[in-house]
């Protein structure tokens, strides 16, 4: 059996914290507003995940209420939710994730960005793709108001149904 999840996330740039994406630290002018790190790329597949096999969203089990999960690396949620997927008899296939985001650039860290969700979800690093497009200066990802994040995966079972 085969499932597939999607997800989505966004933040506004603002804040003190360092700007995270994909678990990588990467230098700018501003960081993200949220309740953890505001790693829109991790929540974006963490959402997928949890999508895939039916788990609800991130916001369900990482409530921005809650003050334990004030200021946290979004690498926790991701291994935290690789391991409910694990649970529930599943493992990841692939995965695929876009940012978009005028500034600032992604390429040159595209390869620690791959490397990081590899790693976290414990598999190959060919088994993860990560993206990034501007919004051709439309929108508030165009006017550099905030950085979005869609993430697609594919999971199996790891028995046979």
């Amino acid at each position: 059996m085969i499932r597939i999840g999607q997800g989505f996330d966004v933040h506004q740039f603002g804040g003190t914290n360092p700007l995270k994406l994909a678990g990588v630290t990467i230098e700018h002018a501003y960081g993200l507003i949220a309740h953890s790190d505001g790693d829109v790329v991790l929540h974006a597949v963490c959402d997928a995940l949890l999508g895939a096999v039916a788990l609800g969203d991130i916001g369900h089990h990482f409530a921005d209420t809650d003050p334990q999960w004030r200021n946290v690396d979004s690498r926790l949620l991701l291994r935290r939710c690789v391991d409910m997927v694990t649970e529930q008899g599943f493992q990841v296939n692939n995965i695929d994730c876009t940012i978009m985001a005028q500034a600032p650039k992604m390429a040159p860290h595209i390869a620690s960005m791959q490397a990081c969700i590899a790693e976290d979800l414990g598999v190959a690093l060919h088994q993860v793709n990560v993206k990034a497009t501007t919004t051709e200066r439309l929108g508030f990802v165009g006017r550099e108001e905030g950085i979005a994040a869609s993430a697609v995966v594919l999971v199996q079972a790891v028995t046979p149904c």
